[in-house]
């Protein structure tokens, strides 16, 4: 870890605790949304769909839109970005105001991540890549452990604006603690890495950040994401009925054992990090075969108490362990072009929403509801292939999957 480098990383880190917390406490707080708003269930739920709609959109756009501007100040401007959006919402007085609120916070989502994550690898020695991503990452798996009780617990007892007002808190001292802790030089994107190595410079023009795309590596990265993600949550989408209409769970039991699968994210975001620094290829086909096991073993004994627990505990695990070794593989070929950082945050959410849509068609088709846990590992299943083949055609070809950017 270079000079100034853990500063940095927590700075990071704090940032994606805040994005995570607004991302997830809405769930806890609809019922509170709609009744102050006088709106239908179905209008607050736009909250949550909208957010993530603007997630994937402004990933592409605003990443594209800073190509040519130093990192630092593009996160110092996504963190002002997130502080407004917050502040909006928790100021609205109308329920089109808190949905403007919700796109404006989001549109910092996905760009926050793929730069950031750019920025993060950079304040590391390049071995310690993947490990430097998991630490940025990290806060926003916490925040998928504490953002729905965080949120109902904070609404129940202040209201739910006060949860917002503490979100724009924590993005104000994370916003602080970019300004002060993360070094000027990473906000070069014509910079190399802050270690001393002679690396590839990355591009910073649009047409060389497209060109980026043209990396048959990149597009295999990305498809794997896309499903790795699908899977993971289409199941994760139908966890409650699961656990209710199968394992004999009472609704009240459903909020502990999602906090569980949460705990699974945060290890197997710091295993994967890790894994990913020693031979990544290998631990993203490992750890998306796992989750693949996972899933199936989990709609075999979904109908055990102790087995879902455990096993929820686990999709948590193998779900997040691949996600540092997939963004640094896709900068990696993408020779550090930030769209591409960008373009990956974009394909998870994407493949959310696909995977959540194949659940629900498995569902409806009276499949029971263990079938989103099979459609998820077929999901899953597909994403090792791709990924065994990209491993094949780079270890074929010799060309290294290290590379710094």
């Amino acid at each position: 870890m270079r000079e100034g480098g853990e500063g940095g990383l927590f700075a990071l880190a704090l940032g994606g605790f805040g994005i995570g917390l607004t991302e997830f406490l809405i769930a806890g707080l609809l019922p509170q949304v709609a009744s102050s708003f006088a709106v239908s269930e179905a209008a607050a739920g736009r909250l949550i769909s909208g957010y993530a709609l603007s997630v994937a959109v402004g990933a592409i756009v605003l990443t594209a839109a800073t190509a040519r501007l130093p990192r630092k100040g593009v996160l110092v401007g996504l963190m002002a970005l997130f502080v407004i959006g917050n502040l909006l919402s928790a100021v609205a007085s109308s329920y089109p105001v808190m949905l403007l609120g919700r796109v404006v916070a989001a549109l910092c989502h996905g760009s926050f991540f793929g730069i950031g994550s750019l920025v993060a690898r950079g304040l590391v020695e390049p071995e310690r890549k993947s490990r430097a991503v998991a630490v940025m990452f990290a806060g926003l798996t916490v925040a998928n452990v504490l953002g729905v009780p965080f949120g109902a617990l904070v609404g129940e007892r202040w209201g739910w604006r006060a949860a917002f007002w503490a979100v724009t808190a924590i993005g104000v001292l994370a916003l602080a603690g970019i300004v002060v802790l993360v070094p000027g030089r990473a906000g070069r994107p014509g910079s190399t890495p802050l270690t001393g190595r002679s690396d590839p410079v990355p591009p910073s023009g649009m047409r060389a950040q497209v060109r980026a795309f043209r990396s048959g590596q990149v597009w295999l990265t990305l498809a794997a994401t896309a499903l790795g993600y699908g899977g993971m949550f289409g199941a994760f989408s139908y966890l409650a009925y699961t656990f209710t209409e199968v394992g004999g769970f009472s609704s009240g039991d459903v909020a502990w054992l999602l906090m569980v699968y949460g705990v699974g994210l945060v290890v197997g975001n710091l295993i994967g990090g890790r894994a990913a620094d020693r031979d990544r290829d290998r631990a993203l086909v490992l750890s998306l075969l796992g989750l693949t096991v996972t899933l199936v073993v989990f709609g075999l004994l979904a109908a055990s108490a102790v087995a879902s627990v455990v096993l929820v505990f686990l999709t948590g695990v193998f779900g997040f362990a691949g996600v540092p070794g997939l963004i640094t593989r896709v900068t990696d070929f993408a020779q550090g072009a930030a769209l591409a950082a960008s373009a990956n945050v974009s394909a998870s959410n994407i493949g959310n929403a696909l995977g959540a849509w194949l659940g629900g068609l498995a569902i409806t088709a009276g499949l029971g509801y263990t079938a989103p846990l099979y459609v998820g590992a077929g999901t899953v299943l597909a994403a090792v292939v791709i990924m065994v083949v990209a491993a094949n055609q780079v270890r074929s070809s010799g060309r290294r999957t290290g590379r710094p950017c």
